[in-house]
């Protein structure tokens, strides 16, 4: 499984022109599915997750978790994260978890940071999304379970 995060000002997601989810400051999680993955690989990316130390301190220093900032979090999933791309001009995406297998795994996702944070959004499994963000810092990381 892996997570590409992006500590936001704000974030919202929309399919077919309607945003069904957005925050305001915290992280947006571009989540992957990989073949390999179970809901034990989902817990541990998620404590990763809301415990990864990206937000500044009273010293500007990346020293707090989503947890310790109170940030929203939102989550979409992003399949294409799990493409091989060494090889080639286009991606493969045999190392990807099956589409009933990815959503179950997405949903048992944002289940589980639910009962953990107070503001979880997310987007739709499988929709066409369109999403915007204000990248603060900019801070990306890329995490793997």
């Amino acid at each position: 499984m892996k997570g590409l995060i992006q500590r936001v000002s704000h974030a919202a997601v929309q399919v077919d022109q309607q945003q069904i989810g957005s925050i305001g400051a915290g992280l947006l999680l571009l989540l992957g599915v990989e073949r390999q993955d179970s809901e034990q690989t989902a817990d541990k990316l998620l404590h990763k997750l809301l415990n990864y130390r990206v937000f500044p301190d009273a010293d500007g220093k990346m020293n707090l978790s989503l947890l310790q900032s109170g940030g929203g979090l939102l989550i979409v999933s992003q399949f294409t994260l799990v493409a091989d791309t060494r090889k080639g001009l286009r991606p493969g995406f045999s190392q990807g978890a099956t589409p009933a297998k990815g959503e179950r795994l997405y949903h048992y996702f944002i289940q589980q940071a639910r009962q953990q944070l107070p503001q979880v959004a997310s987007g739709r499994f499988g929709a066409n999304m369109q999403v915007s963000l204000c990248n603060d810092g900019p801070v990306t990381f890329l995490l793997e379970s």
